[in-house]
């Protein structure tokens, strides 16, 4: 067979970075954007997440409703003040022989006090009451984490597929930058009668339906940082440059994970739950015993009238008392309120036994999975490695006339399949990664 050496002439050339140029046209955008690195993707998102916002508000609440005050344990203290003017016909008659008829006889009446009360016993439904409160606080404290650990996993995996869809647009513009070669190669080739139309038809065919492949993954990429941008709460249409490598951590033990969930925030937010329970249940408790109060304050109380018996009546002074309050019969609703908490408590600690086991589940999945990807990693990087020399070699083959168009396009299928197992199976590696850290909040800001 004769050799054909491939020797680029200019004009081929020029042409050849024209085309690379159209297709980096669809990977790279027109206006400038600004880089982004993970870490402040996770910054903006941990500071403009409205379910953040959402979480940090609800924290607020419980925090201020965490007062001995909103429990009932504080004094309460009221003002009165009242003042009547009348204007009435008086018609009386004594037992001294005494008579008074006067119309129009104007009466004045004033009142006023300061009254206090506080609660000396209740059954302790203060101090439960205050508990509960407590416990709210600590549970709105640890969906505010469980939360901000969701929103940093999300970004990151969302980050890495974006960071996947970057090396799938890299491996089609290798396998185009070969197409390339390929169609130069037919071109000179055909130059010498040494292959016909047919051949550089399908080349370019071939060319151009790797340049539309190019075009669908950009828009794909494209969707994937609009997602991105969301998640992070930025305005829809802002656009970010990211430059980045998908590194699995190979440092993760299985033991160690299992161990931290105890301190997952989903998990403990459980267990508050269970305490939140279990202090409403003591105050349901509680209103079967009796309650006592200390009552007292200062009364000030004035009456005058033009015409009548008593003309001016005044009193004021300071009084104190005691008041006891004890619940005989009421249908025994008490009785069943505290039988409802008890079975409430019951269900909520089942709920955060289920969730203990689906998080453990979940643990010994994505753990089996990671494990799985990392083993099949070593070959996917040997398949890639071997793909790229097997295209490499046909094309110099092809540039001998010792192989065919058809064993050259199934190397080129054979390299991009190979990039995008390995593309995808370090990105399962890395995602099963994240959400193992997740589930041990191991997930750093």
């Amino acid at each position: 067979m004769t050799e054909i050496r491939f020797l680029r002439k200019k004009s081929k050339a020029t042409k050849f970075v024209l085309f690379l140029g159209g297709c980096l046209h669809f990977v790279l955008p027109a206006k400038s954007q600004q880089a982004l690195t993970l870490q402040q993707a996770i910054n903006i998102a941990l500071e403009k997440s409205f379910n953040i916002q959402i979480s940090k508000n609800d924290l607020y609440i419980d925090r201020i409703n965490n007062n001995i005050g909103v429990a009932g344990g504080l004094p309460t203290v009221t003002g009165s003040v009242s003042v009547t003017e009348s204007l009435n016909s008086l018609n009386q008659k004594l037992s001294n022989g005494n008579n008074t008829n006067r119309n129009n006889t104007a009466s004045n009446a004033a009142s006023g006090g300061i009254t206090g009360s506080i609660l000396l016993y209740n059954g302790l439904r203060v101090y439960a009451t205050k508990n509960r409160l407590n416990e709210l606080e600590k549970q709105s404290t640890q969906l505010l984490n469980a939360q901000i650990q969701n929103t940093i996993a999300a970004v990151m995996v969302k980050y890495y597929d974006i960071v996947r869809q970057q090396n799938y647009i890299r491996t089609l513009q290798q396998s185009i930058e070969v197409t390339q070669k390929r169609k130069e190669i037919i071109d000179v080739r055909k130059s010498v009668g040494l292959a016909n139309n047919a051949d550089t038809y399908q080349a370019q065919i071939d060319l151009n339906n790797s340049v539309e492949e190019l075009q669908n993954q950009q828009l794909i990429l494209d969707l994937g940082i609009s997602d991105l941008v969301n998640l992070m709460s930025e305005k829809p249409g802002t656009r970010y440059a990211i430059s980045d490598t998908i590194i699995p951590d190979t440092s993760l033990r299985l033991d160690s994970v299992m161990s931290a969930i105890r301190y997952n925030p989903q998990l403990q937010a459980a267990n508050e739950q269970v305490s939140v329970n279990e202090w409403l249940e003591k105050e349901t408790a509680a209103q079967r015993y009796p309650s006592v109060r200390v009552n007292g304050g200062y009364n000030y109380s004035r009456n005058q009238s033009s015409a009548g018996l008593t003309l001016l009546n005044q009193l004021y002074g300071p009084f104190v008392g005691l008041s006891l309050s004890i619940p005989i019969y009421n249908g025994g609703i008490y009785k069943r309120q505290q039988q409802t908490a008890a079975a409430t408590t019951n269900t909520a600690r089942v709920q955060m036994q289920s969730l203990q086991n689906d998080l453990q589940t979940s643990a010994v999945r994505n753990w089996e999975a990671y494990q799985n990807i990392l083993q099949r990693l070593q070959s996917a990087q040997q398949n890639f490695k071997l793909a790229d020399d097997l295209v490499q070699l046909n094309l110099k083959k092809l540039q001998l006339g010792n192989a065919t168009i058809l064993d050259f396009r199934v190397a080129q299928q054979s390299f991009e399949q190979a990039g995008y197992q390995l593309v995808n199976l370090t990105y399962a590696a890395k995602a099963a990664e994240i959400e193992l850290k997740r589930l041990a909040s191991q997930l750093g800001i």
